[in-house]
């Protein structure tokens, strides 16, 4: 499986899936869910309230699909990331969950592309090096003979500079 690395909008991402850190009410918010709700039109809000209407709220880790409306992408991956709380064990665990589970459901699609932005990172306030480890571990250590390529979205420099680092210490 090739990992890329990109610093740009999500939105713009030309692949199978993008992901979306959503928030648990499914209905679009700020940050990269905000973009993305903006960008792909209302769509995916009419199927993020349908979800949300059979299932009630979304939880923690877990990962569900929706079309991708507008944007270049066939899906919507939304996974709902932890709000850092200084419980690192709990938070990390959660973090790695909504990796893990965004790419079952890839899979589960025939998704050959991913594409992920840097979960819990900005208003959840989760340490940028500590989700980045995760991110790149679980990426890493996910095995999977339909998905191709995994690619890293860095919305800004410092997220980008960490990311670099760490698949450059998966790769060497």
């Amino acid at each position: 499986m090739k990992i890329e690395l990109i610093k740009g909008d999500i939105t713009k991402i030309e692949a199978d899936a993008i992901v979306n850190a959503a928030n648990s009410s499914l209905l679009g918010g700020g940050g990269v869910d905000g973009a993305i709700h903006r960008a792909g039109g209302k769509q995916i809000l009419e199927e993020c309230i349908q979800i949300r209407n059979q299932q009630g709220k979304c939880n923690t880790g877990e990962a569900f699909v929706t079309t991708a409306g507008n944007l270049p992408a066939k899906y919507v991956i939304h996974t709902v990331g932890p709000v850092w709380d200084g419980d690192e064990e709990k938070c990390s665990k959660l973090l790695a969950n909504c990796y893990k589970n965004s790419l079952i459901l890839a899979e589960s699609l025939g998704v050959k592309t991913i594409a992920f932005p840097n979960i819990s990172t900005g208003v959840y306030r989760f340490p940028k090096e500590l989700a980045g480890k995760i991110a790149t571990e679980e990426v890493k250590n996910f095995k999977s003979e339909i998905l191709e390529e995994v690619i890293f979205v860095c919305f800004d420099e410092e997220n980008e500079e960490i990311y670099r680092t760490l698949l450059k210490n998966i790769t060497d």
